[in-house]
């Protein structure tokens, strides 16, 4: 069952959201006479993040229908369906504390999913923690979860395994990679991964030529492009949000700066990536928490990274990235905890989330004493051919990474 409290959406959501609470929607009658847990979603389902809220609900709503087609779960004995209560907050952090609030004072939700994005989640848990309900996010920003919070945990492992993933192979790829060019939002996850990077980089031999960050809404980066141009790094690595990225490639592209080694954060996992840019995507390489040709097997409703990814496809077209796979499972490892506790006792479903080990086709869920997933060993891509192409771990490997220029 799925309730959405609708603020300013567009047509698109409207239609969609209205679509998903008739395909899961139980008669009032019916659901009067059932057990039910309530969870409580902010999305961003308008606004700057739009694009990432909308995958968020399209994954909930995926997961959701699986769920409760299958009779609910497990409590303690007992089956009991899952009902989402989601608000807008228009990707508007403000407005996202006190829909937090609301959420859980007006509509008594049981538990909660954060936002995408550390900045918003690092929001919403504050209010989560202030009553004492545990909450899965999607957000890989340490900072975030070091807060002594007891009632955030996260489906994505730490942003410095993407950081570390990509200095391993390009070394191995290029091993006389000597200086790198850094740009980054001046935001919560991508200036803490330009910060990251420029403390990294040099313990790997890679001299940090340039670095700089940029105000969130910037239009123009030529200042920075023309410095980058000047330095002429081996690398040019740039961290921020879907739009941003294409932006920089594209006045890239227009004063001529190239580099052999191209990455943008996480800009190729995303399909509008791509789309937006065609040709200039080319060669521009990432890394990501999830792509759906890791071998996972997990205990849940789809099973394998494929299934999942064939589900996707089949309900909206879209490409599944990790974005829709980390939102699937922060639900999927709130209901693990449910089931294991064997009770929707707050204290007892925090207790079991801070202990279980499960697998999901999201691969391990296995939550870190800040309430962080396990670190593991993540996917390095790369687009190739207009397709994006795993060039690492060797045994999920689909291509060999390709240099620019040669």
């Amino acid at each position: 069952m799925i309730k959405f409290k609708i603020g300013s959406l567009t047509r698109r959501t409207l239609m969609g959201l209205f679509t998903a609470a008739a395909v899961s929607s139980l008669p009032q009658l019916a659901a009067a006479q059932e057990s039910v847990i309530k969870i409580g979603a902010p999305l961003a389902l308008t606004g700057g993040l739009a694009e990432e809220g909308h995958k968020q609900a399209e994954a909930y709503k995926l997961w959701l229908t699986r769920i409760n087609e299958a009779g609910g779960i497990d409590v303690g004995g007992e089956k009991y369906k899952i009902e989402l209560v989601t608000y807008d907050y228009q990707t508007d952090g403000n407005r996202a504390q006190q829909l937090a609030e609301t959420l859980i004072t007006r509509d008594k939700v049981d538990f909660m999913t954060a936002p995408f994005g550390s900045g918003h989640t690092k929001i919403v848990a504050g209010v989560a923690e202030r009553y004492g309900v545990p909450i899965v996010a999607v957000a890989s920003s340490e900072p975030v979860h070091d807060q002594g919070y007891t009632n955030l945990f996260g489906t994505l492992s730490p942003s410095l395994g993407l950081i570390t993933s990509m200095l391993n192979h390009f070394k191995e790829v290029k091993p006389d990679l000597k200086s790198i060019a850094i740009v980054g939002r001046d935001d919560v996850f991508p200036k803490i991964m330009a910060d990251v990077m420029e403390g990294a980089a040099p313990d790997a031999g890679i001299e940090v030529v340039y670095k700089s960050l940029f105000p969130v809404g910037s239009l123009d980066h030529s200042s920075a492009v023309t410095s980058i141009k000047s330095a002429e790094p081996d690398w040019i690595f740039v961290t921020g949000y879907t739009q941003d990225l294409v932006l920089f490639r594209q006045q890239m592209a227009d004063l001529g700066v190239e580099a052999p080694i191209v990455t943008m954060i996480t800009g190729p996992a995303y399909k509008e990536f791509t789309d937006n840019l065609g040709d200039l995507a080319e060669g521009v390489t990432s890394a990501t928490w999830w792509h759906h040709s890791t071998p996972y097997q997990g205990d849940d409703v789809f099973r394998t990274p494929r299934a999942f990814y064939d589900a996707v496809q089949a309900m909206n077209g879209e490409d599944a990235d990790y974005v829709y796979a980390s939102s699937a499972a922060a639900l999927i490892a709130l209901t693990k905890a449910i089931e294991i506790a064997g009770s929707t006792d707050r204290d007892a479903v925090r207790e079991a989330l801070r202990t279980m080990e499960v697998n999901t086709f999201f691969g391990p869920i296995d939550f870190r004493e800040n309430g962080m997933n396990a670190a593991r060993d993540l996917p390095v891509i790369q687009v190739q051919g207009g397709e994006i192409k795993v060039v690492n771990p060797v045994d999920i490997r689909t291509a060999d990474m390709v240099l620019l220029g040669e």
